[in-house]
């Protein structure tokens, strides 16, 4: 603690912005993994929940119900009450083909979920590639800063500048702190929502087929 001490009774301004904005995008990407680790978990389990037991319902009334029962409010249950919705006569749409209808619809369903699935995924990534570039730019204004000091005291030995640039460092380490973390939990998010994606795209073609054929 004495170093981080050091270096934030020493730095300026400018060094004090560049932590500061390291902490927050370190919160901002926590607060992100947390919250996404928690929906996608649960979206992995209760999607192939909500999709079993929309095809085991005992009839087609009451296929959305179960859905929705198994997964309430969660993705199964959308596409299931978007299914329930186009099953039923509409006289609004009916100078439309139904099979396009089926189509948009059932396409935008997907559009939803994936918004939602894949949400806060542009922040990590933004983390993950920034934070070492903004820790880096901490560590070079910071070795100007001591140096400049170190320079207009006259005292250039070499105990005078290792400990000042040693705690410049510190920046360049907190960027990698923030970055590694953001970049990990892109690619192990993007991939468990790619998979609950592909479950819904899966159950989207059986219901535009299920939808076409009953009109026929």
């Amino acid at each position: 603690m004495g170093g981080l001490g050091t270096f934030w009774q020493e730095g300026d301004a400018l060094s004090h912005t560049v932590a500061l904005l390291l902490l927050a995008m370190s919160l901002a990407s926590w607060f992100v993994i947390l919250w996404k680790s928690a929906l996608l978990w649960q979206a992995a389990r209760r999607v192939p929940a909500g999709i079993a037991a929309y095809w085991g319902a005992p009839s087609r009334a009451e296929s959305a119900a179960s859905a929705r029962a198994t997964d309430p409010e969660g993705f199964s249950a959308l596409m299931a009450a978007t299914a329930e919705r186009l099953s039923r006569a509409d006289a609004v749409h009916a100078w439309q083909s139904h099979d396009d209808r089926v189509v948009r619809e059932l396409r935008d369903t997907l559009r939803i979920a994936q918004r939602r699935l894949q949400a806060g995924h542009v922040l990590l990534a933004s983390v993950g590639s920034t934070a070492p570039f903004v820790g880096l730019f901490g560590t070079v204004w910071g070795i100007y800063h001591a140096l400049t000091a170190i320079a207009t005291s006259g005292q250039m030995s070499v105990d005078k500048v290792a400990g000042p640039v040693g705690e410049t460092l510190i920046m360049t380490a907190a960027g990698l702190a923030v970055a590694i973390p953001a970049v990990l939990a892109y690619n192990a998010l993007g991939k468990r929502a790619r998979r609950v994606l592909d479950a819904l795209e899966g159950f989207a073609h059986d219901l535009q087929r299920l939808l076409s054929s009953s009109t026929n």
